[in-house]
């Protein structure tokens, strides 16, 4: 654990017994006996946590989390005391600490909070070496997200896109997995060379090998001029297989050689050709099914899922709709030359219900058309093509007992994410103690909470 971390307590006993614990951890660890020594210390020097009790003489606990984050709001802030009371905790989390601890402080239960602020640590500079990289690059469309849900695939795009490991993108149709292949193609190393697209569900059989291989003259009917496949145009960069389910049996076998050995032959030659590229492919297809059908191969599959990334379904990350929603309006109102500046409240509220089994390209149809039809600067309900039978609600099935059960579940989740994964924060919005909110948490895990 790779953290800075200073412990500030008047007690001198308390600062040893927490700041020996923590060095055992692997963390770097200065101690201060006052609020005013500590703040001078981090004026003057890196930290990514401070501990400090919360009453202590000069300035107490609650003027060194505010000073703390006027110097720097990154760094993270446990507040300690003997004194805990609910007015205090949530002063204190309003304040922005990071959490909230009362003496005798469970080491245990420390260390669990160290090592969740070193992966927060951690997903944080991946998002930002992610974003530093996507700078260099013009050329790839802006990824519009709100939700934990696609922060969690952007963090999984910042960790492999430097690596040459084959990436398996899965999910619905409509989801953007072409535009998170040219994500990680744009943040690797091969930015600067080809990123090409195959869409291998529009290649008839026949022809799959010419177009990924490419031809000589005369190899076959038609073939009046040599011809590179999109394997060789692809050299140094990426080649993205789209549906990569549809690619037919016989040819499977084929790509798994290039796969495996790194070279190919274009049709009608006999000449081994170098394949320096990197393999992205995606599908919506079950391909686990498949090979139970014998319509796919295993040892192909695995080629292909070194790193799978799942992309969420709109209706599972309704946080960005209404970001989506404002994109599409200014991008689409600027294509059409139209002076649209927003959507009805009970136009939100309607996309906010509906369904999306078109994902994020059936939202943008939708608002594209609405930018086109609206009749006056603000697109009203109306102007939106909704299918009825796609709207959602909060729907519970079960027995009574059962459908409380999913209704709480529902709203731990919720408390979590809108805390940033703090329980003491959490519990404390849902109105009951940590310690429930811990039974209840470790009750549903089987259920994914």
């Amino acid at each position: 654990m790779n953290l800075s971390v200073i412990v500030i307590d008047d007690d001198k006993s308390q600062r040893e017994v927490l700041s020996g614990f923590i060095q055992d951890l692997g963390c770097k660890v200065q101690t201060c006996d006052s609020g005013t020594n500590c703040i001078e210390y981090i004026e003057n020097n890196y930290v990514d946590l401070v501990i400090t009790d919360f009453r202590m003489p000069g300035l107490d606990g609650l003027q060194v989390l505010k000073k703390v984050k006027e110097i720097n709001k990154d760094i993270a802030v446990i507040m300690i005391t003997a004194y805990g009371s609910i007015e205090d905790s949530v002063d204190v989390m309003k304040n922005g600490a990071w959490d909230y601890f009362t003496k005798p402080v469970e080491l245990e239960e420390l260390q669990v909070k160290l090592e969740q602020l070193g992966n927060h640590k951690t997903i944080i500079q991946e998002n930002q070496i992610l974003k530093e990289q996507l700078k260099e690059s013009i050329n790839t469309p802006k990824i519009i997200f709100k939700s934990h849900e696609m922060e969690d695939v952007i963090n999984m795009v910042a960790r492999v896109s430097n690596s040459e490991a084959a990436v398996l993108i899965l999910g619905e149709s409509g989801t953007g997995k072409e535009l998170i292949a040219k994500t990680i193609h744009d943040a690797s190393d091969r930015r600067d060379k080809p990123f090409i697209a195959v869409n291998c569900a529009a290649i008839p059989e026949n022809l799959f090998e010419s177009e990924l291989f490419g031809h000589e003259k005369g190899s076959f009917t038609g073939a009046h001029e040599q011809r590179k496949g999109k394997i060789e145009v692809a050299q140094g960069g990426t080649l993205f297989l789209d549906e990569v389910g549809d690619i037919p049996l016989s040819f499977q076998v084929k790509l798994l050689r290039v796969l495996q050995e790194k070279n190919f032959q274009r049709v009608g030659s006999n000449k081994d050709l170098h394949a320096n590229i990197r393999i992205i492919s995606a599908t919506n297809k079950d391909l686990e099914k498949s090979i139970e059908e014998s319509t796919f191969r295993a040892d192909l599959f695995f080629r292909l899922n070194v790193i799978p990334i799942t992309l969420p379904a709109l209706r599972q990350r309704k946080d960005d709709i209404k970001p989506l929603v404002d994109h599409f309006i200014q991008k689409h109102s600027k294509i059409n030359k139209r002076n649209i500046s927003g959507i009805s409240t009970e136009g939100y509220d309607l996309l906010m219900r509906y369904d999306y089994p078109g994902n994020v390209r059936e939202l943008e149809n939708i608002i594209e058309r609405a930018v086109i039809l609206a009749r006056s600067n603000i697109i009203s309900v109306n102007e939106l093509p909704i299918k009825q039978n796609k709207l959602t609600e909060d729907v519970f099935k079960g027995t009574l007992p059962e459908q409380v059960e999913q209704f709480e579940k529902k709203l731990i989740k919720k408390a979590l994410r809108e805390n940033n994964n703090i329980q003491t924060a959490a519990a404390k919005k849902l109105g009951i103690s940590e310690a429930t909110l811990r039974y209840k948490i470790n009750k549903y895990s089987k259920q994914k909470i």
